[in-house]
């Protein structure tokens, strides 16, 4: 039941997660009694979610968005991160959810909407092992008898990080819509804050705003980099 719940959210998640981002702004009772406090320490949690998926996604490739919106996979990925923790991108989620949550000051988020995130990433990770598992089979199995679902080994992170290369473009070029997403989303919850505080003009809202204007600028570069093939991986010469 889990692995078919899991099909349909992984099918639909691009509908039913903006849906649920909505909750960041609707007014109702706040996180904590100090907007500021909440911004400063929403964007920390945030920016450390980021820096997890942006390792992640920077030593080792791992196929995204699957297969006509369904779980599937080329290969079985185990190098980089994902020989300490078999999910760190969605670890990496829920860490920038939490911290967008407390960004925004919305305790209706951080209750209603961090469960529905929580529940929708067990159950896509239960359709994507269920997967993993019947075209891997004993090579998964063994997999995860090393590696936890959710939690995070560091034994051995820096011999990891030493041995492997880290990919720049690759990670530019796969992260940059997903962070500009959660950027613009904090940052527009503190200004919404700040506004019915009557304090739009405030440093903390100034350096949203200032936070904002680059996010779309870095956004724009990206795309820019993106669509004229500069973020390609350089073609090493042949041995003549």
């Amino acid at each position: 039941m889990k692995v078919r719940i899991g099909n349909f959210l992984y099918h639909h998640r691009n509908v039913l997660f903006p849906i649920v981002y909505a909750l960041l702004f609707i007014k109702g009772p706040l996180l904590m009694p100090d907007y500021r406090v909440a911004a400063i320490a929403g964007f920390l949690v945030a920016f450390s979610g980021q820096v997890l998926r942006g390792a992640t996604v920077g030593l080792d490739y791992i196929k995204r968005g699957g297969k006509n919106r369904m779980p599937y996979a080329d290969d079985l990925v185990t190098g980089g991160l994902f020989s300490h923790c078999r999910n760190p991108l969605y670890v990496g989620n829920v860490t920038i959810l939490i911290g967008a949550g407390i960004a925004s000051n919305s305790l209706l988020f951080m209750t209603a909407g961090l469960a529905f995130f929580l529940f929708t990433y067990s159950c896509i990770v239960a359709a994507e092992e269920n997967f993993l598992r019947g075209k891997f089979g004993g090579d998964f199995d063994d997999y995860c008898s090393r590696v936890g679902r959710f939690t995070f080994n560091p034994r051995g992170l820096g011999e990891t990080m030493r041995s492997m290369r880290f990919n720049w473009r690759r990670l530019i070029s796969a992260e940059y819509n997903s962070a500009f997403i959660w950027l613009l989303a904090s940052s527009a919850g503190v200004l919404q804050n700040a506004w019915r505080a009557d304090e739009i003009g405030g440093p903390v809202a100034t350096a949203a705003m200032t936070l904002l204007g680059l996010s779309v600028l870095g956004y724009l570069i990206a795309r820019i980099l993106k669509k004229t093939g500069r973020l390609r991986q350089p073609v090493a010469a042949q041995a003549c």
